[in-house]
């Protein structure tokens, strides 16, 4: 089984969409991946609670319950679990792309898995840096 962490942009997807490709792959893909996150999207998720409301077009009960159903598929890691020396080596590779993305990177070290992301910008950085531990939707999709 496959360790992937999956960020706040993967996610905000899921919940916007939960039939999409990316709903998908969290709800349906339990024998073949094992999906991880740090507790910063939490916090990511509630700073961004009234617009991801907006977009989503549905009622906050809707929202609730899409939200509720994608975290019971993500282990949870607390920041302070991660070793300092993952912090150490991952701020280097987002430092010039998105800070925001650090906790994501760091755990991906931690747990030797792969970085899941919507996020081109984070996707192309990391990988031109030898970053190589991190998937497009559609790497994931064509792995599955």
């Amino acid at each position: 089984m496959k360790i992937v962490i999956v960020d706040t942009n993967i996610i905000f997807s899921a919940i916007l969409n939960p039939q999409s490709p990316i709903g998908e792959i969290l709800f349906y893909s339990g024998e073949k991946l094992e999906f991880y996150t740090s507790e910063y999207l939490r916090k990511e998720i509630t700073r961004h609670r009234r617009r991801i409301e907006e977009l989503s077009k549905t009622s906050p009960d809707q929202v609730n319950e899409v939200i509720f159903q994608i975290f019971q598929r993500i282990s949870f890691i607390a920041d302070e679990q991660i070793p300092f020396s993952c912090w150490a080596r991952s701020a280097p590779l987002v430092r010039d792309i998105d800070m925001d993305d650090l906790p994501f990177v760091a755990l991906t070290d931690y747990l030797e898995g792969f970085l899941w992301t919507g996020d081109v910008k984070l996707l192309n950085g990391l990988k031109s840096k030898g970053f190589t531990r991190c998937l497009s939707t559609q790497d994931l999709i064509d792995m599955l």
